[in-house]
Formats: structure tokens, C-alpha cells, sequence
């Protein structure tokens, strides 16, 4: 295993790790805090990955682990307290972090768009859903409002959505947890972004609904040559959909490979935990395992330099220096002192 003096990848990687264009997303060395009256929260540090055009990666993690949060700060919508301190962000040449809000404004919606966890709270509950497709098309399309309409019915048309001429004028709750989120995906995509975040997009779906969703971004991904990126804290919803895997851990990328090979290979104990502690991955509920401990309260101000150690078999007294970015294989990085 060879360690390596660059971030986690910042070039877009085929699956077999060979460099083939520019990356459309090119996250490096990322820093992010959030100033709250318990403290400064470090919800981000130097994270670093890298998305290709067509390609599906997944972001995944326990709860809190800065998923999210990461992908906020990409789209422009943080919160008041939140600021990035370090590193860079660009989406096809354009600098996301040092970008005025009112340019970051045209290209959110248009060129890149989000999924987020809850539609029914995403979606405003007092206007019509189509309403609010033909809003999204109107600020960022050159579009009549009769232009507009006809283009929202065929989105909600294309998500798969019955009889989508009655559902245009449904409001949301009108509409069951599956209907308001294929409307959320229709909104989405109604511009013909070149990158598709997705948040959680499954949750609070029955099992069903949640495979006709996922199968539904897949299709319409591979369809258009859009990029997405997936987050999920389910390891095996991520490794069914995506070309790439991106493993976070209290605001670290800990692990980045090609699915199959992070699968079936994980270098960083963490991501091996996740794997054991997945349904999908496990003979039977008796061989499921969970993760010891907690999260690290991220307001700690001596936080380790590893933040999975103070939870890790495999600790030692090294960890207590800055982590290694290790080559464990073609594509396949891991930031451990003592990978697998």
C-alpha cells in the first residue's frame, strides 16, 4: 500500500481508476464550521472527492457525519452560521465558494439541482405542484407561462406520475409520500441539470416505493449523462446504484473507491463496521454487528486527528498524528494509519 502526499481524488476516475476528463464537480480540501452559542462546531475538514460527468457516486455515513451538510454548502443554501473556511469547490470551472450569491442563484436549479429528504416539507404545501415546476422553469428558461405548463405536465409525465394533467393542479397534500417525491425529482430535473444531488431521497418510502424511486433517478441519470450524487446512510442502497463510493465519518472522508471494490475489500475499519452493520451485507440478523460508540461532539476543541479513533479496535498511539492518504488500489483511497 503506497501513501500519497495529494488529497482524496480530485480528478474524475473511470471504475478501473484512470484519469478520462476534468471532473464536472471538484471538491479539495474542504472546510466547513458553524458558530452556534454552545460553541464552534467543525462540522467539515478537509474533505476532498470528485464527481464525472455520467457518473453516479455515493456519499454515505451515520447521521451527522457532514453528508449533507457538504452538499448545502456546494448548492449555496447553508445556514446563516455556517461558513466555509478552507479549500475549493467547482463545478465545470465555475469557484462554488467564492461565487456571489446571485450568480450561485443562476445556476442553482438550472445546472445543478437537489432532492431533498422530505418532499412534503420541501414542497411549498399552498401552491400547486405543477405551479411550482412552472416556477423553476420560468426563472431559469427562456419559456411563455403556456410553454411553461405544457413543459411541467410532460416532467410530471416523465417521473411516471398518473395522469399528470389532473396531478399539475394537486397540491401536495393531495398526494401520497411517492407522488410528492417523484413531483421533488420532476422539479428537479425540469432544467436539464448536468448534477443531480440527491438527499436521502428514499426516506420515509415503503420498501416498494423506495426501488421505483431510486430505479426511476437511475433511468432518467443514465438517460440524460447526468451526474448524481446519492446520500444515503445505507451502504447498500449506495452500493446497488452507484458507480463510486465517498465514506464519511464525523466531518472526514475516511474511504473513496469503485463500488464492487469497496464492497468487497474496505481498507478503513469504519467502512468495514458500516458494511457488517448493513442488512444487505449479512448472512442473517444474527451476524449484523453495530458500531461501538459515538459520534465525537464536533464543538470538542481537542478533537482528535482521526475522529473514528476513539472508537476504533485498531487505535494506537500513531493516530495521534495527521492521517496518511494511503493507495490501496487503483481508484481506491483510504485515510487510516492502520488500514485493513
Amino acid at each position: 500500500m503506497n501513501v500519497i502526499d495529494e488529497p482524496f481524488v480530485s480528478s474524475s476516475l473511470r471504475g478501473d481508476g484512470l484519469a478520462v476528463q476534468p471532473p464536472l464537480l471538484d471538491v479539495a480540501s474542504l472546510s466547513l464550521e458553524f458558530r452556534t452559542r454552545s460553541g464552534v462546531v467543525h462540522a467539515l475538514e478537509d474533505v476532498s472527492f470528485a464527481v464525472a460527468r455520467g457518473e453516479t457516486v455515493g456519499i454515505v455515513g451515520e447521521s451527522g457525519s457532514g453528508k449533507s451538510v457538504m452538499c448545502y454548502a456546494l448548492m449555496g443554501i447553508l445556514d446563516a452560521a455556517g461558513r466555509i473556511t478552507a479549500g475549493r469547490a467547482t463545478f465545470g470551472g465555475f469557484d462554488l465558494v467564492g461565487a456571489k450569491e446571485d450568480d450561485l442563484a443562476q445556476i442553482r436549479g438550472r445546472e445543478m439541482a437537489m432532492i431533498f429528504q422530505n418532499p412534503r416539507t420541501a414542497l411549498n404545501p399552498i401552491r400547486r405542484v405543477g405551479l411550482q415546476i412552472e416556477d423553476v422553469l420560468l426563472r431559469h428558461t427562456a419559456t411563455t407561462r403556456a410553454q411553461a405548463r405544457a413543459r411541467a405536465i410532460e416532467c410530471l409525465r416523465q417521473v411516471r406520475i398518473p395522469d399528470p394533467e389532473r396531478r399539475h393542479a394537486a397540491y401536495p397534500f393531495e398526494l401520497s409520500g411517492g407522488q410528492c417525491q417523484r413531483v421533488m425529482i420532476a422539479l428537479a430535473l425540469a432544467c436539464n441539470p448536468q448534477l443531480l444531488i440527491a438527499d436521502e431521497p428514499t426516506t420515509g418510502l415503503d420498501v416498494t416505493t423506495q426501488a421505483a424511486v431510486m430505479d426511476l433517478v437511475q433511468a432518467l441519470a443514465r438517460e440524460r449523462q447526468m451526474a448524481t450524487i446519492l446520500i444515503t446512510h445505507d451502504l447498500g442502497l449506495a452500493a446497488e446504484y452507484c458507480d463510486r463510493i465517498v465514506v464519511m465519518h464525523a466531518g472526514h472522508v475516511v474511504e473513496v473507491a469503485p463500488t464492487a471494490e469497496l464492497v468487497r475489500a474496505p481498507r478503513h475499519p469504519y467502512t468495514a463496521k458500516l458494511i457488517a452493520a448493513t442488512p444487505h451485507g449479512a448472512a442473517s440478523l444474527r451476524a449484523l454487528s453495530s458500531i461501538r460508540g459515538n459520534l465525537p461532539d464536533l464543538r470538542r476543541g481537542d478533537l482528535p486527528r482521526c475522529r473514528f479513533s476513539e472508537r476504533c479496535d485498531r487505535a494506537t498511539a500513531a493516530c495521534t498524528a495527521p492521517l496518511p492518504v494511503n493507495e490501496a488500489g487503483i481508484g481506491h483511497l483510504v485515510r487510516c494509519h492502520h488500514p485493513l
